[in-house]
């Protein structure tokens, strides 16, 4: 069974002035390199065979740095890159939570039922994750596999390895450089 680890990449300034970034293509900020540093340092003894990421540069340079640094294959997935806010990117959460302040509280509550104007739907994201994590799973069925993805994709996939919701995506997007091992016996056992 493919072992899963989920690396979120690190932060950007769009992340430190709080910023809503979504597909939006922002490079890795001096913080962001020191905690790419700091995961490669704890990822190197966990045996990662490949590393796929989506397109955007933060996740990028999280994902070229680990695959250089481990001796890792990159891979880039269409079907892997981040929601899609719409008018939302590049706004301050703190504004959307002022203006508006009940669409903010649902996408707290229940994100796979907003959609931001001209973006895309929780749920519509979640199904290229899931196209992607069948694709990986079926071409790496004994590998340990690395996910480089930003939030809120990184809480899509996470979701989806463990057949689970996606939980608080504002809260979840303060997670940067962080990495967790994705146990998905207890989820197929379901």
């Amino acid at each position: 069974m493919t072992q899963f680890i989920l690396v979120r990449p690190g932060s950007t300034d769009y992340d430190a002035q709080g910023r809503i970034q979504g597909d939006l293509d922002i490079p890795l900020n001096e913080q962001g390199n020191h905690e790419v540093a700091r995961a490669i340092d704890e990822l190197k003894h966990q045996g990662i065979k490949v590393i796929y990421t989506c397109e955007c540069a933060a996740a990028r340079q999280t994902a070229e740095a680990l695959a250089t640094a481990l001796g890792a294959k990159l891979k880039e997935m269409d079907n892997m890159r981040n929601l899609n806010h719409g008018l939302w990117q590049g706004m301050l959460i703190d504004d959307v939570k002022r203006r508006q302040p009940k669409v903010y509280r649902q996408w707290q509550e229940q994100p796979e039922c907003v959609r931001p104007p001209n973006g895309e739907t929780v749920t519509e994201a979640r199904l290229r994750v899931a196209t992607a994590l069948q694709k990986i799973a079926r071409k790496h069925k004994d590998d340990v596999v690395a996910l480089v993805a930003p939030e809120p994709l990184a809480s899509m996939f996470r979701a989806e390895l463990l057949n689970g919701d996606v939980g608080d995506l504002w809260r979840a997007s303060q997670e940067h450089g962080n990495w967790e091992v994705i146990d998905t016996t207890a989820a197929s056992a379901r």
